[in-house]
């Protein structure tokens, strides 16, 4: 067997530090590692050797992000920012926000000393999941200096506001607003995440380039009808809130199915009474839509709402909707997104332009700063699962591009 290639190796070398990473957990026997919690602080410490040894100095911001900046040959450079979280949801894989990171690292490893006209600041989010205090990218918004205080009141399951979490820490909440914005002279961004979906596996393509993150619409849809008696009520004069609802999940994924780029989940259900031997008085359903064009998605919300009134209309119950999430659609920066492309043809990978199904930082940072975004496979398009991987290949194409990518980019001027 031949000896590995260098290029070989410097993948593999992030592979076997995210599975590293993966083992600092907040419950012994997975990968759970919540917001602010003791693995984050551990996490920080195996981190922080690892910028060390590519010749980077971190420190950590007052939300708990772990920053980290290579300086550019000339003074008084802008900055290009290289990002991804470090957070997991519960019993989660290796590779789902910490390969952004450790990738980054072995970037800038492999820049050496070559000099450019820009530094660049690589940062660890703390938090992205929003598992902790129920709310997603706090990290990402101070550093976009758009966080909102009121959220420091928020409660994790023990108690703990978001506040007292961060003074445990060892952080100050006051300074948030001066130690986490980024540079004022930040003129670009880029995210490597894999895909977690199908997509490029399907393909067997080893890279993509994200063009737009999807819009979303969350919303809870209750159809009520009346509760009675199992066996003494005849069908044809039941108010089945159940039923209806059913033939409306049925409509939910048929009409998902006809229409491209749009998906559509009712994840959950809950039934009253809830009894076998009553016929259901109500049921309360969520329905997560996604599309990356807006107009499109607001579209297929109002013709979902049509299909529910009349899955209720035809059993004689009603149906109500509220909507609980909105999130617009939002696109990478064109001209960013066409370089790494070009980078990723140079470094003699095929990399198609995709969007997003999932929320990332990058959709945090994207109307600030220019942003871009790149996407390794997934293989068997597993994520959030502890089964999540990646290939050898596919992390070197990573690499290899992002070089190019770096190698070839001018701030403006």
């Amino acid at each position: 067997m031949s000896a590995p290639s260098k290029a070989e190796t410097r993948a593999a070398k992030v592979i076997a530090r995210c599975r590293e990473l993966a083992r600092i957990t907040d419950v012994p026997g997975e990968t759970t590692r919540l917001y602010l919690s003791p693995a984050t602080r551990n996490a920080h410490t195996l981190l922080s050797w690892w910028m060390r040894q590519a010749a980077l100095h971190s420190l950590t911001d007052d939300i708990g992000n772990l920053r980290a900046i290579r300086f550019a040959s000339v003074p008084n450079a802008p900055t290009l920012v290289l990002f991804s979280h470090i957070d997991t949801v519960p019993n989660a894989g290796a590779f789902d926000g910490p390969l952004g990171i450790v990738a980054a690292i072995g970037i800038i490893e492999a820049l050496g000393s070559t000099p450019l006209p820009f530094n660049i600041e690589l940062i660890a989010f703390a938090e992205e999941e929003g598992v902790r205090f129920s709310t997603p990218f706090l990290p990402s918004y101070a550093a976009t200096g758009h966080f909102d205080p009121d959220v420091l009141e928020r409660k994790d399951a023990n108690g703990i506001t978001f506040a007292q979490a961060i003074r445990n820490f060892g952080l100050d909440p006051d300074r948030i607003p001066i130690s986490c914005p980024l540079d004022a002279d930040t003129f670009a961004a880029l995210e490597i995440h894999i895909e977690q979906g199908p997509v490029l596996d399907a393909a067997n393509e080893s890279l993509a380039v994200v063009d737009t993150i999807v819009g979303q619409s969350r919303l809870t849809v209750v159809f009520e009808g009346r509760a009675n008696h199992a066996g003494t009520t005849p069908m044809p004069l039941r108010h089945d809130a159940l039923a209806a609802a059913a033939q409306w999940i049925v409509e939910v994924e048929r009409f998902a199915a006809e229409h491209k780029q749009l998906v559509a989940t009712v994840g959950r259900i809950e039934v009253h009474p809830g009894a076998a031997n009553v016929v259901p008085g109500s049921a309360r359903l969520t329905l997560d839509l996604r599309h990356p064009k807006d107009e499109s998605r607001h579209a297929a919300v109002a013709t979902l709402l049509t299909k529910a009134e009349r899955a209720a209309d035809l059993r004689g119950v009603r149906v109500h909707a509220s909507a609980s999430a909105e999130q617009k659609a939002v696109p990478m920066d064109r001209t960013l997104t066409l370089e790494l492309q070009q980078a990723a043809a140079r470094a003699g990978y095929d990399a198609r332009t995709m969007f997003s199904g999932a929320g990332h930082d990058a959709m945090i940072l994207a109307p600030h700063i220019p942003t871009t975004m790149l996407f390794l496979r997934s293989p068997n398009g597993q994520s959030h699962h502890p089964d999540e991987t990646v290939r050898e290949e596919d992390v070197e194409a990573a690499i290899a591009t992002v070089l190019d990518f770096i190698k070839h980019l001018q701030p403006p001027t």
